[in-house]
């Protein structure tokens, strides 16, 4: 029970990362709001009591704001924020990807976690502490891991935990970022569904040391150890949990038409 009594919102709960990790945050005893824009409600059904879901947009700045206001009026406190949810926006090229992709993908990927910020740390100051937890992403580290949009953006979220937590010194309020490497959810389904249709199932994660894909509830893991007291002294981070992928991080180099740009 490391979360017994803690506040908890989760977002992009309603399948794969956000969804275990709900459930995982239920399970050691918080009370959590899971949030999202569609699935949101079965998590819940799939906690129980312990849980209230909500629909919202982790990059709309009304709606994030309404989240805090919710677990204020609901449960009185707000312990933990996991600014979870995201979106992949595809492995197309620089060359095909337009503005308009760009803006989607940074808003809710880079523009959520501020936002979640932005209106948790307020509150959390006000009774004394709590934990920030955003998803970046191995991609966010270096090339090689996923489009360039998405990567771009997963790279702000690194630093935006870095500068957020130096500007929340003296307020016992911790901000770190996980950096999951593959990982089978909704986002990479189709990955591993063409793998094993194919029968190349093997090739999945075969370039990390650990040879396999992960699965949400390693990530859950990681979570619920950086909202946890475990990780008082922990802050300022980004905690990578990809079966050492970035440990050497090869990548296959895109290629603009028949030939390398």
């Amino acid at each position: 029970m490391r979360l017994e009594g803690k506040i908890a919102i989760v977002t992009g709960a309603g399948s794969g990362i956000g969804r275990a990790s709900a459930k995982r945050f239920a399970e050691e005893g918080a009370q959590v709001i899971c949030a999202d824009l569609k699935g949101q409600d079965e998590t819940a059904a799939e906690i129980g009591a312990a849980a209230l879901a909500v629909c919202a947009d982790a990059g709309s700045d009304s709606d994030v704001q309404d989240l805090v206001q919710t677990a204020l009026a609901r449960f009185g406190a707000l312990d933990i924020f996991f600014a979870n949810a995201g979106i992949s926006g595809g492995l197309a090229s620089i060359f095909e990807q337009t503005p308009e992709d760009w803006q989607e993908i940074v808003r809710v990927n880079l523009i959520g976690p501020f936002l979640a910020i932005k209106y948790a740390a307020p509150a959390m100051k006000e009774q004394g502490g709590g934990s920030i937890i955003c998803t970046a992403s191995v991609a966010g580290i270096r090339a090689g891991a996923g489009g360039p949009a998405y990567s771009a953006s997963k790279a702000g979220v690194i630093n935006l935990v870095q500068v957020a937590s130096t500007q929340l010194a003296g307020a016992n309020i911790r901000v770190n970022a996980i950096c999951p490497g593959l990982i089978e959810t909704g986002m990479t389904q189709a990955i591993f569904d063409g793998a094993r249709a194919s029968g190349k199932e093997e090739l999945l994660g075969h370039l990390n040391a650990m040879k396999r894909g992960g699965m949400p509830d390693e990530i859950a893991g990681a979570a619920l150890f950086l909202a946890s007291d475990e990780a008082s002294y922990v802050n300022g981070h980004a905690l990578i949990v990809d079966g050492g992928l970035s440990a050497s991080h090869p990548f296959y180099r895109q290629e603009y038409g028949r030939t390398a740009f």
